[in-house]
């Protein structure tokens, strides 16, 4: 699919005394209220920074957790506001947060020029791409840019709203998110290996067929590889099988594709349980037949070490998804031997956000890869289909016609 370049920041002009709305993608992790990772938050800060260079007051607009259309406390951007006060540059502790109910009102604009709203999924009308909602983000804003690339496939209005209105850019990540991702449909070097894990084939069924078009390998592990490894004549146990989904996988291993599942499993038998918040149950080594009522948990040592050596044989590799139940130690070991091939590989790599991206940042590797991204589901998506509704709407951005 070949589509039109986004505009950049450079396309927005003269924008000193300008008012510019940033959509960003804080939706960081918490833990008793506290941040756990705060990547996504440093990575927004080159394009603030930029705005704010050249003369303009920001408005940025993010989303924290799943609130569901209602103010809740406990979805509070209050973490977000006091982490990025110290990251912008020259703010420090002047960052503040204008509440959703008075999103039109902007009474709380500080004299550093930087303002947050406060979380746009406690409004009902933002995942509704409500256009009174839309109305109310844009007022007095001069200009718009889109930096979420984690929520630029959904159709919300803080995402496909504003361009239809306001002259439009792609920040900073927003950009380089896009030419690494959708530069994977034309990969950089060869062989191109994609590793891919996760529950289920039904939620990746698109991205696979897309990647089977332009991969040289593709390596299956996590709980999905018990679809495929019933598709060829294993037993599976109790693991979690999509019955519905096993002639498709049969005929993706009967098409002459390089497909490679785990040879090995690491099990856990009947009646145990994952940790936390209890760890129970017999573990056990098998090959890839699984005894009945025993649920596959990990790829096992022989599997981790094979599709560590597509890996460091590969030219250009693509992450996305665990290869077991890596929150529980018990089964963590396929994951994170995954997760050292990749940061050790002379590939060039990118990993695609998630779970994948915490294995690594738990094992201090997320510096070891060349592109970590922001958005897991965002950079399935656009491998799958080329595009995002969000990055549509930026083309059809005023200032982009």
């Amino acid at each position: 699919m070949t589509t039109a370049p986004l505009p950049g920041l450079e396309d927005l002009g003269d924008i000193d005394g300008a008012t510019v709305l940033v959509r960003a993608d804080f939706n960081v992790p918490l833990r008793a209220g506290e941040i756990a990772d705060d990547t996504r938050i440093r990575a927004g800060v080159p394009t603030i920074a930029w705005l704010r260079a050249r003369g303009a007051t920001v408005v940025v607009g993010a989303h924290l957790g799943r609130p569901r259309g209602r103010p809740d406390p406990a979805w509070s951007v209050e973490p977000v506001r006091a982490r990025l006060s110290q990251l912008v540059e020259g703010v420090d502790s002047a960052v503040g947060v204008v509440g959703s109910a008075t999103v039109s009102a902007r009474t709380c604009r500080v004299v550093e020029g930087v303002e947050l709203l406060d979380n746009l999924r406690f409004h009902p009308g933002e995942e509704a791409d409500d256009p009174d909602f839309t109305a109310r983000l844009i007022e007095g804003c001069d200009f718009y840019v889109n930096d979420a690339f984690g929520v630029s496939h959904r159709p919300h209005a803080s995402i496909v709203g504003p361009p239809r209105f306001l002259p439009s850019a792609a920040g900073r990540l927003l950009a380089r998110e896009v030419k690494v991702v959708s530069g994977l449909r034309n990969p950089p070097r060869r062989p191109f290996v994609a590793v891919l894990g996760g529950a289920k084939v039904s939620d990746k069924l698109g991205v696979i067929e897309a990647l089977l078009e332009v991969v040289d390998t593709l390596v299956v592990g996590g709980a999905m590889c018990f679809t495929f490894l019933k598709a060829r004549g294993h037993a599976v146990g109790a693991s979690l099988c999509e019955e519905a989904m096993v002639e498709q996988c049969r005929a993706l291993l009967d098409s002459g594709a390089d497909i490679r599942l785990p040879d090995d499993i690491v099990a856990l038998g009947p009646g145990g349980r994952f940790a936390p918040p209890e760890a129970t149950g017999e573990v056990r080594h098998t090959g890839p037949d699984l005894a009945d009522g025993w649920v596959g948990t990990d790829i096992g040592p022989g599997s981790a070490a094979a599709f560590g050596d597509a890996i460091a044989s590969a030219g250009t590799v693509f992450w996305n998804g665990p290869m077991g139940v890596f929150e529980d130690l018990r089964f963590a070991a396929g994951t994170g031997a995954v997760a050292a091939a990749v940061a050790d590989t002379r590939a060039f790599t990118v990993v695609g956000g998630g779970d994948s991206a915490a294995a690594l940042a738990s094992l201090g590797l997320a510096g070891e890869v060349d592109h970590l991204s922001t958005g897991g589901g965002a950079a399935l998506e656009l491998i799958e289909k080329g595009d995002l509704c969000g990055l549509a709407a930026l083309r059809g951005a005023l200032n982009a016609r």
